[in-house]
């Protein structure tokens, strides 16, 4: 498997959810900062994407697509500086699950929000804030294909049709990241550094390998270059040194097992190329912040069966997400066919 595969399949959403705007006229909303990642697909008209701390208003044109990965408050509005309503104020009065806002239907757009666990969200803090993938692009049309199928899967179950959605879902954060990972800017962090020749072998050799004992000299000659000129490359495009990268990634698994598994700590240690028990356990706590034992009962506390109650009464809201509405919709060949999920 490969890296970005390897990360992927760590990212494990913790819920998914579609909606729909429809706009037209002067209009102007803020939304408070998301949690998770949102894919977006404007199908009709123009707009405005300002993202809080990162400069000034972008333009997004139909067929555009736009990505938002961090924490941080944003507005959409026909024209940039305009007076705002707040997201909760428009979409309160939203009808089977779209919303309207200012006079006509010049806009309309649609997204889908990804929410994740915490260590998922550690490996996505790479990303920028936001990012404009143009509609005549083959990543925009594979997110707009996927928007439609991943509506369509919603409204229209049929026998698999949770396992397509889950996929779909992967599709379009696939399609994201690639994009990420091939933009030559300078950019800092692991999935950047996958499309360098002199780091990607190196962090491949790792995820093949993750319990080995790996030293710098060891993976600088995978690369094939000097020890000195890997390990001061690697920091530079990764943010860490190869042998924390190692410790980082070792981790990660960690926490995947932890949560998924019931095996024993020591064995889950050793798997990972510990040679005890309080080796593994001080390592995981200074980068996660617990002990393993913590760290498995709070996720087995927050597990589905556990928590039934809660995530049913947070429903609405994490449903509000994505453009402040409590429902899914679905796409027919206009585009505005709504459909009302069930909690």
């Amino acid at each position: 498997m490969d890296p970005l595969s390897d990360v992927l399949s760590l990212l494990e959403p913790e819920s998914t959810h579609f909606a729909g705007l429809r706009a037209g006229g002067q209009w102007a909303i803020a939304f408070p900062p998301p949690q998770g990642l949102k894919v977006n697909v404007l199908f009709e008209g123009t707009c405005y994407l300002s993202v809080d701390g990162a400069g000034p208003p972008v333009r997004i044109e139909a067929g555009d697509c736009f990505l938002l990965s961090q924490p941080r408050s944003f507005t959409l509005s026909s024209e940039p500086d305009m007076v705002t309503i707040a997201a909760h104020d428009v979409f309160r009065t939203s009808v089977r699950g779209i919303a309207q806002c200012g006079d006509g239907q010049d806009v309309f757009l649609t997204g889908g929000a990804f929410s994740f666990a915490e260590e998922a969200r550690r490996l996505l803090s790479v990303l920028p804030p936001f990012v404009v993938v143009s509609g005549a692009s083959d990543a925009a049309s594979v997110l707009q294909w996927s928007q439609h199928r991943f509506a369509h899967e919603l409204a229209s179950p049929l026998p698999g049709s949770a396992l397509a959605a889950q996929q779909l879902g992967y599709m379009m954060l696939i399609e994201v990241l690639r994009l990420c990972m091939t933009d030559h800017g300078h950019h800092v962090g692991w999935l950047f550094a996958l499309s360098d020749p002199r780091v990607y072998p190196a962090i491949e050799a790792v995820h093949n390998e993750p319990a080995r004992r790996w030293s710098v000299a060891e993976l600088a000659a995978v690369v094939g270059v000097s020890r000195s000129t890997f390990a001061h490359h690697f920091r530079r495009k990764v943010g860490h040194s190869p042998l924390n990268y190692v410790t980082r990634w070792r981790i990660h698994l960690a926490c995947r097992e932890l949560r998924m598994r019931d095996a024993t700590i020591s064995s889950i240690g050793r798997n990972l190329g510990y040679e005890s028990d309080s080796a593994f356990s001080n390592t995981f706590k200074r980068l996660i912040g617990c002990s393993p034992n913590v760290y498995r009962a709070q996720q087995r506390a927050l597990s589905p069966t556990s928590s039934r109650a809660q995530a049913t009464a947070s429903a609405s809201a994490k449903r509000m997400e994505l453009l402040g509405t409590s429902e899914f919709f679905r796409l027919s060949p206009d585009l505005a066919v709504p459909y009302r999920s069930e909690p």
